[in-house]
């Protein structure tokens, strides 16, 4: 009996208790249904008037909730994790070194000078430029090398630190001609971040500096045409005639002149100069081919009496 009489109460009660919350919810919604009805009213009115204020009253008070509430929500937050973390037990000792091992990627830096190699025992172009990262052609160019077998023991290389080449700056050249001449794209030299520039600006260079051309390519070399030879064009010699007019065939001394016993002009000269033709004609003797006392000799007829 006492059993179903406390049943019945509450029973009552939680009848009571829903009829209560029931009635206090419909007042609340109603009154917030009024107070949002004069809102948009007011709002609605002033045609945006109360907007701007509006929207800034919101996020101030979105502002002052996020700072009051806010460490609260990252505390609890935190502190349900680490006791998630702690119930895992044995699962979490589980987990192997191998597991969480990170590794470090270490970026590569390039030089920013160019070196010198000596040539060891064993060593080829091929194998230098692998060594060094580089092209088989960069070591070739910057050393003037004809060939990629034309090095030696001993011999010592230069080095770029990237393929491509080393340019001295000449007066009036540019970043840009350079770029042209050696066929890359300017910007690849100004993005070279060892090359200096006298004027950060306008990219411009002091004559005389080693610029680094990454990538570029050495012009093909001009071949030079050979020097034409000049060859002295002598006439054949036909029926020449002499002019009648002797020049001197040679320079020094008269030593003797000439008589009815000495048909000839005798000049000397230490010096030993050429001798000359006096005049134009055909040449009928030489050497020494009579006992007269001419001695060796050239006998011209100028077939003009």
């Amino acid at each position: 009996m006492g059993r179903s009489s406390l049943v019945k109460d509450l029973k009552e009660f939680c009848c009571f208790l829903v009829s209560y919350f029931k009635i206090k919810f419909k007042k609340l919604f109603k009154n917030l249904e009024a107070g949002k009805s004069g809102v948009a009213t007011i709002l609605y009115r002033q045609r945006g008037r109360y907007s701007r204020p509006f929207v800034h009253s919101g996020m101030i008070f979105l502002l002052v909730l996020a700072v009051t509430i806010g460490p609260f929500i990252v505390s609890e937050g935190f502190g349900s994790f680490t006791a998630s973390a702690e119930g895992l037990g044995s699962e979490v000792v589980s987990i192997t070194g191998t597991d969480l091992e990170t590794s470090t990627l270490e970026t590569i830096k390039p030089r920013s000078d160019v070196i010198e190699y000596v040539v060891g025992s064993g060593d080829t172009i091929s194998t230098i430029a692998e060594k060094f990262n580089v092209s088989i052609d960069t070591i070739r160019w910057e050393n003037d090398l004809e060939s990629v077998k034309s090095i030696k023991l001993g011999q010592v290389l230069k080095i770029l630190p990237v393929t491509g080449i080393s340019h001295k700056v000449k007066h009036g050249e540019t970043v840009y001609s350079i770029a042209k001449k050696y066929k890359v794209d300017a910007q690849i030299i100004v993005n070279w971040p060892y090359n200096s520039f006298a004027n950060d600006e306008t990219f411009a260079l002091a004559v005389g500096q080693e610029v680094i051309v990454p990538d570029g390519v050495m012009p093909k070399a001009v071949p030079v045409a050979p020097s034409p030879a000049y060859y002295a064009q002598v006439p054949a010699a036909g029926a020449v005639t002499g002019t009648g007019q002797f020049a001197w065939p040679t320079t020094g001394r008269i030593t003797q002149g000439y008589t009815w016993y000495h048909k000839a002009i005798d000049i000397a000269n230490n010096s030993v100069p050429d001798v000359v033709a006096a005049d134009s004609g055909t040449v009928v003797v030489t050497g020494w081919p009579s006992p007269w006392a001419y001695g060796n000799r050239v006998i011209i007829d100028h077939a003009n009496g």
